[in-house]
């Protein structure tokens, strides 16, 4: 036997009499020797782990930014020209940022894996005709393997005996409903929750038993081919990445045409060569915002902060400006849109209708005590659920069940309705029990009532229709009577439940009979009264239509992408708000005969995708991102992981999310609730306009410093600043202004805003304009207190002095100006940024310090200034104020008149 014959089989369509022959194994399983053999050939049963990244590379990649490559740029050309003084600032600049940057990746790394419980299964396999456990890595193809109820799947297997076998594949296929599994083959074309006659590594048996032989291991799984589906997958740019990279272009063109300008205007009219070099490194300090990385990561980290408090654990901090950016969320259903638990969702009774679990009411007395007609129907049918199961309950208050999902449903809704305060058994003495199988579609308990006997069934709709003869009837003086049976009206409200979505079960009683007399075969009941249909479905978490009409108000759209059937999916989609009730759902059949194109209009108009593998989700996700969407992924299962990666930003579930989930994502929802995504989105908006607000503000510094030193380069004055003063600008007075704007609340109505056009940058249009005025209006109140004092004094000390503290001045005031894009400073009170006042405060006492003190008058080589020239700078420097105002005033005047204000332009 050779690998590719056992890889390229499809083995679902294998016959389970030729798996043993086409393995080249037996019923007795595989010699030691063999094994052995084949475990070198195939390599042991396990998925290449990706190892955490480590220190140095967590660190180094905080270097990977546009905004850092220009201040490495700017530190090279310092070192270039020995000034080092300003070298050694830069690169302390450079290593705050990175520091910040690796604690706070670190962090949310080792949150990531505390959630991670990796373990490796043994597994019960024949080898030499006989029975042992043996490590799961230690499979290979051939071994015949025995599973059973509570144990977890090893490796991907074809199954040849199956006994009322059940699986859970919600881990590959998104389902939240058991598979029952059989020995029958499937079509070449089925789908991996089709395959009745397979089971995959990783899933879990819900009930039952059965033997099969493993025909894959690792890598070569189902399991394994997701994970190479994953590693295969780039890394996607988020958008504040592209932003940040289109502002660095524009200040890198920027510095060079001024620097440019000014060194070949300067060498026409006879300039020194060297003074002007010095210029050109004066303009690319200026021009270079150095604490916009510090600003960055600080504003990233303080949303990495806040989104941690609504349970969200941020694991890359771009990814947090990348959720408050997406224009489309496609979720996952199950454990992420509803509990992944199955419950009693409707009730129906021939002698009342349809009802909810709330029309059953608590009996608190010995109700076998009560004739069987005097039992409220809809008490009876939920009892006659919990009579013929199997679930169990570990503890009476705790509500712990273990067991089937459908039949843990059941046996739950009698809990709630108080009908088993006391223990089954011993209320309803079991006498008989007919256990559900496949092929017989139904069970079925015998129990004493009091002192006579009963039979409960339970099954499929048309199986316990046949054993029947009456049902309920209408309830008169406190009693039912058996009336006779109406197929018609059973199926009738049948359709109407299945149309919801709902798993359908039939139940039904044995009128009562004496002990030992049973008048009712349990193996083959029938003359029975029909009690009605319990429907049961995974409900919606609670919140979850809030959240998504939340979404829906802030433009972002909710998608459900699913492994589940069509009419389950969107029967949850339409009790969500995500879609209308006949809404079309496309399936992964349908998806498959489209082309990109097709594709691309399709998913511009459908909300819910049903029975979609992995690779169908990833090709969601990309043709929604070629539609121009930012797409934020949200799952739990090792099915979602794929698309969690290729997406914007990919949200994984931390309680019941698998490993793989949460190593594929950015962020992780530590509560597995899909309102923290709302919360978080919303903390995604404030970061990015408080990363916004900082922008804007170095940048119109950047701007009015770089138009100052141009024009007066031009004029053929002395150097406006020296490149010390210029830092102490950047990176003393404004970089503790800027860091404090990162901390602005969020603005009213921010959930109700569209998100931002992907080709939007950093800044808007608006804030463009607003960094060309006010610009020009510092650069030219800094011009201006330079020509004066330096004509008054004649001593170009006094003159620097003047214009860098008219600086820093107009830098407090614009700090202002950029707390809000239309709202007036005046009305937003210093008191919801006390951190902003602190920051004005504190930097303008540091630089009153600094032309005090000796020493740093040499260093920055600054003087003290009198009170009248504090007098002129007030003056001046409010007029920076004065005119933002006097903008945003005219900007709303005509947004009151309908006509566009370019505020969100």
């Amino acid at each position: 036997m050779t690998g590719p014959a056992v890889v390229d089989r499809q083995w679902h369509t294998v016959a389970a009499h030729e798996v043993f022959p086409a393995l080249e194994t037996s019923p007795d399983g595989l010699t030691e020797e063999e094994a052995r053999r084949r475990l070198a050939e195939y390599g042991p049963n396990r998925l290449e782990e990706a190892p955490p990244p480590s220190a140095v590379a967590v660190f180094l990649r905080q270097f990977a930014s546009p905004v850092i490559a220009i201040l490495l740029f700017a530190l090279l050309l310092t070192v270039v020209l020995r000034e080092w003084l300003d070298a050694a600032v830069i690169a302390a600049a450079l290593l705050v940022n990175a520091g910040i940057g690796f604690v706070q990746e670190r962090k949310a790394e080792q949150a990531v894996r505390a959630l991670m419980n990796l373990s490796q299964p043994r597994a019960r396999v024949v080898r030499d005709g006989r029975r042992r456990e043996v490590e799961s890595t230690d499979l290979v193809p051939g071994d015949v393997v025995f599973i059973e109820s509570g144990s977890r799947i090893p490796a991907d297997i074809r199954l040849v005996e199956a006994h009322a076998l059940e699986v859970d594949e919600s881990l590959l296929t998104g389902e939240s409903e058991p598979v029952v599994k059989s020995t029958a083959t499937a079509a070449a074309d089925a789908g991996v929750g089709d395959r009745s006659g397979v089971a995959f590594s990783g899933t879990m048996v819900v009930s039952g038993r059965g033997m099969g032989v493993v025909y894959a291991t690792g890598r070569r799984t189902e399991l394994g081919a997701i994970a190479g589906l994953l590693k295969s997958e780039p890394e996607t740019a988020t958008p504040l990445k592209e932003r940040m990279t289109r502002l660095s272009r524009v200040i890198v063109a920027a510095t060079l045409v001024s620097a440019l300008l000014v060194m070949a205007i300067g060498l026409v009219r006879g300039g020194d060569p060297m003074e002007l070099l010095l210029v050109a490194v004066a303009l690319a300090v200026a021009a270079v915002p150095e604490g916009l990385p510090i600003v960055l990561t600080v504003a990233l980290a303080v949303g990495v902060t806040r989104m941690a408090r609504r349970n969200a654990i941020v694991r890359r901090m771009l990814a947090v400006e990348a959720l408050g950016s997406a224009t489309v969320i496609g979720s996952d259903k199950t454990g992420t849109l509803t509990e992944n638990r199955m419950t009693v969702r409707r009730l129906w009774s021939p002698a009342g209708g349809e009802a909810g679990p709330a029309a059953v009411t608590p009996y608190w007395g010995n109700i076998t005590e009560l004739p069987l007609e005097q039992v409220d129907p809809y008490v009876l049918l939920v009892l006659c659920g919990a009579l013929t199961n199997e679930a169990t309950m570990a503890s009476e208050e705790g509500r712990e069940a273990s067991g089937d999902p459908t039949e843990v449903a059941l046996l739950e809704a009698a809990y709630d309705a108080e009908l088993l305060h006391t223990a089954r058994d011993v209320r309803f003495p079991k006498t008989a029990e007919v256990h559900f199988e496949p092929a017989r579609r139904f069970s079925a308990t015998a129990r004493r009532w009091g002192n006579r006997e009963v039979l409960f069934v339970k099954g499929a709709l048309e199986r316990v229709v046949e054993m029947c003869d009456a049902q309920v009837g209408r309830v008169e003086a406190g009693r039912w009577q058996p009336a006779a049976l109406r197929p018609g009206e059973l199926h009738a409200a049948g359709e109407r439940m299945a149309a919801e979505g709902l798993r359908l079960l039939a139940l039904a009683v044995s009128r009562p009979y004496e002990p030992g007399a049973a008048s009712v075969d349990p193996h083959d009941p029938s003359g029975l009264v029909l009690l009605g249909l319990v429907g049961i479905m995974d409900p919606p978490r609670p919140g979850v239509r809030e959240a998504v009409q939340d979404c829906r108000e802030a433009g972002v759209r909710v998608v459900m992408i699913t492994g589940d059937h069509a009419v389950t999916a969107r029967a949850i989609a339409a009790e969500l708000g995500i879609c209308e009730p006949d809404a079309p759902v496309l399936t992964y059949q349908q998806i498959a005969g489209l082309d990109d194109e097709e594709l691309r209009a399709a998913v511009a108009q459908v909300n819910v995708y049903a029975r979609i593998p992995p690779e169908g989700k990833l090709r969601l996700v990309r043709a929604l991102e070629a539609n121009g969407e930012v797409v934020a992924v949200t799952g739990d299962g090792v099915n979602d992981a794929p698309a969690l990666k290729a997406a914007s930003v990919g949200v994984a579930m931390g309680q019941e999310g698998t490993d793989v989930a949460r190593e594929a994502a950015e962020i992780v929802l530590a509560d597995d609730n899909f309102t923290t995504i709302v919360h978080a989105v919303e903390e995604g908006r404030v970061t990015f306009d408080n990363i916004r607000r900082a922008v804007f503000f170095l940048v119109s510094i950047g701007a009015a410093m770089v138009v100052a030193l141009t024009v007066s380069t031009l004029l053929g004055w002395p150097l406006l600043m020296v490149p010390a003063q210029l830092l102490w600008l950047n990176l003393v007075t404004s970089g503790v202004q800027d860091i404090a704007l990162v901390f602005e609340r969020a603005e009213p109505g921010l959930l109700r805003r569209p998100p931002r056009s992907v080709h939007e940058g950093i800044l808007s249009r608006l804030l463009w304009q607003r960094v060309g005025v006010t610009g020009v209006v510092m650069a030219a109140g800094t011009l201006a207190m330079f020509w004066w004092e330096w004509q008054r004094t004649a001593s170009l000390t006094a003159a620097q002095t003047m214009a860098l503290t008219t600086m820093v001045v107009f830098m407090a005031f614009q700090a202002g100006n950029a707390r809000s894009d239309t709202r007036s400073v005046l009305g937003m009170p210093l008191r919801y940024n006390p951190y902003l006042v602190v920051a004005v405060a504190g930097s303008f006492a540091l630089h009153v310090a600094a032309l005090y003190f000796p020493p740093t008058q040499v260093l920055l080589r600054v003087e003290p200034l009198d009170a009248a020239a504090w007098a002129r700078i007030a003056a001046v420097a409010v007029s920076v104020v004065v005119v933002v105002e006097l903008e945003k005033m005219v900007r709303r005047a005509w947004a009151r008149h309908g006509e566009p204000s370019g505020a969100r332009q």
